[in-house]
């Protein structure tokens, strides 16, 4: 029979991330039909791993804990035991609202770039990334991406509300992609893709930058993706999109229906802030199966939610839902916050996993830390996702299957009762009780 490992977080209990007395499998009845049958022989996409973004916000709040809080975060977040095993991260090229304030890397009017010089990221975004990759040991898997260009290559003239980039200036912000990737290589933080822009379709009050999807197929195109291999970083992918669901399928068809921009593109980018249609992030994989899916960021808006168990199921529904879609990796955002929810240049405060206390020096870890655990820590980068029939209702599911060859079955109820639910594995069934509020992951060894 399969042994099974067994990890419980329940809103009105003690448990986070605990382990309990594993599943019984036992043989199944004649006749009999488990309401989760798990179909290891069935295939899906395979993940690449999990992780959060290093802002400078981040960074800097993390700078202003004793050395030991520090520490101990990087450790809970990357490392592979004691840790949620992030083996992810996403950094901001030059600035974005969870910074200090608007900065680019060069100065005003240098069309040929010649003063590009990341050393304000030495300060506090680099030593916090490669710490992480120390704890985390192996491979890092890095995003980098762009609120806005410079101001002197936008249409309005500044970094923040909206703007366009000045079609002048296209090849120069191509450039300036290679630039950062190779500046960031020679620190030792190899860039593994770069997303066109972050939310091209928002014009917000902090650094922003508006393209139509005919622009974005087009700068690609001709501009950045010629551009990165001219350079030598065709290796380096490039992500698409990197806003919501709402509109991703249009989004995606424009640039991926076109061949010559196409070529260039590795995979679609999504935001979790326009709505839970997961069924859009399907409809891109059954567009364009031969291209890929990346959940790039999500966050609690409107400050710090400490203590709130909804942040974490708002986590927990969004990761089962973009899964099960074919989502290959989970990028959270700011992977901790002070305790205003900033600091943020333009007061666009948010919650995080992890708050970080600069008075008292105490760290808060809030619900979603241990939901996006309960994924993180038990789905391996290479695992993929197996066939999973479901007929528990009110429960969430999903199931992958590991390189070690382990099945790790996650199962989540949101109700305010609890939920006994049979799952099957072969000719072997298993009882699994759910308590309120819970979500429970189960590794089976066969």
């Amino acid at each position: 029979m399969p042994t099974v490992q067994t990890v419980v977080t329940a809103k009105y209990t003690e448990e986070r991330l605990s382990p309990k007395q594993g599943l019984s499998f036992t043989a199944n009845a004649a006749g009999t039909q488990p309401d989760i049958m798990l179909n290891p022989e069935t295939s899906y996409q395979t993940m690449i791993g999990f992780g959060g973004a290093f802002t400078e916000s981040a960074a800097y709040t993390l700078s202003r804990m004793s050395p030991g809080k520090r520490s101990e975060v990087i450790r809970r977040y990357f490392h592979p035991v004691e840790g949620l095993g992030y083996s992810m991260g996403r950094v901001h090229i030059h600035s974005c609202d969870f910074s200090l304030g608007n900065y680019t890397y060069v100065e005003d009017n240098d069309k040929d770039l010649s003063t590009f010089d990341i050393s304000r990221d030495h300060k506090w975004v680099l030593p916090l990334i490669k710490d992480a990759m120390e704890i985390r040991g192996g491979t890092f898997t890095m995003l980098a991406s762009p609120w806005s260009p410079p101001a002197w290559m936008k249409s309005n003239g500044e970094m923040n509300n909206g703007g366009s980039l000045l079609p002048e200036y296209a090849d120069t912000w191509a450039r300036y992609y290679t630039k950062f990737i190779e500046a960031y290589g020679k620190e030792g933080v190899p860039i593994w893709a770069v997303s066109v822009q972050n939310e091209p379709a928002a014009v917000q009050v902090w650094d922003s930058c508006i393209y139509t999807a005919e622009q974005e197929r087009d700068f690609v195109k001709n501009h950045l993706g010629p551009v990165m291999r001219e350079a030598g970083h065709s290796g380096v992918n490039i992500v698409i999109w990197d806003h919501n669901r709402d509109i991703m399928v249009e989004r995606a068809s424009v640039v991926l229906s076109d061949p010559e921009a196409a070529q260039y593109v590795w995979g679609t980018g999504i935001h979790w802030y326009g709505g839970e249609e997961f069924e859009k992030v399907g409809k891109v994989h059954e567009l364009f199966p031969d291209k890929h899916l990346l959940f790039t960021e999500g966050c609690q808006e409107g400050g710090v939610k400490l203590g709130e168990w909804f942040t974490g199921e708002r986590y927990g529904r969004n990761m089962i839902g973009d899964l099960n879609n074919w989502t290959e990796g989970y990028l959270d955002w700011n992977l901790v916050l002070d305790e205003t929810g900033g600091p943020n240049h333009v007061g666009n405060l948010c919650d995080a996993p992890i708050i970080a206390d600069t008075v008292t020096d105490e760290v808060h870890y809030n619900s979603s830390y241990y939901y996006i655990g309960h994924f993180s820590k038990y789905i391996a980068p290479g695992a993929v996702r197996i066939g999973l029939d479901s007929q528990a209702d009110g429960v969430l599911s999903t199931a992958f299957r590991n390189p070690d060859g382990s099945l790790a079955l996650v199962l989540m109820n949101e109700s305010d009762e609890s939920r006994t639910v049979t799952i099957g594995l072969h000719e072997d069934t298993a009882e699994c009780n759910l308590p309120p509020h819970s979500i429970v992951t189960h590794v089976i060894s066969e």
